[in-house]
């Protein structure tokens, strides 16, 4: 069995080539652009650049960025940067037919954005932080969750067409492309 990449450190990576869902793809062969593993955004240019691969379909490489500030951002805010990772992944998962997958982590981020206390992180209470439009997200979510339990695909793997709506893809802040 050939050895994993490593970086400095000596910690595996991976640096297969992905299709536009996440999903490996043999070596060599032509894959979306990958996040990089150490990318280190301030939060609200990770919120924009994470709407521009939404915009474009890519919810999996949204995840990516959403999960670096998760890691690599402030401690207060990291339940909401967890939350807005898992709704990426939720995403990832209709796109790919998962629909089990998506009800669990759509769940996971709305429990995680809405516990999420602005406040007790440093910013005005009542709003996330960002420009982030909670109370759209949650209403998206809850949206996708109830079309879900409508569209159970035939057999596991097989797209639903609530991955080819237009809406599924959600804006994070709001504010119309």
């Amino acid at each position: 069995m050939p050895e994993r990449d490593r970086d400095d450190q000596g910690r595996a990576t991976n640096a297969r080539p992905r299709d536009r869902l996440g999903r490996p793809l043999p070596p060599g062969s032509p894959g979306v652009p990958r996040i990089p593993d150490d990318l280190d955004l301030p939060p609200g240019e990770a919120v924009d650049y994470a709407q521009q691969l939404l915009d474009q379909g890519l919810a999996f490489n949204a995840h990516e960025v959403l999960e670096s500030v998760w890691k690599n951002g402030p401690a207060a805010e990291r339940m909401l940067w967890q939350g807005l990772a898992q709704y990426a992944v939720g995403l990832t998962h209709i796109q790919r037919g998962n629909p089990k997958g998506a009800r669990t982590l759509l769940s996971r981020a709305i429990e995680r954005i809405q516990a999420f206390d602005p406040a007790a992180a440093g910013h005005p209470a009542g709003a996330l932080p960002y420009g982030l439009d909670g109370p759209g997200l949650i209403a998206h979510a809850e949206a996708l969750l109830a079309e879900l339990d409508e569209q159970i695909p035939a057999r596991p793997g097989t797209p639903t067409s609530l991955a080819e709506r237009a809406g599924l893809m959600p804006r994070l802040t709001g504010d119309l492309p």
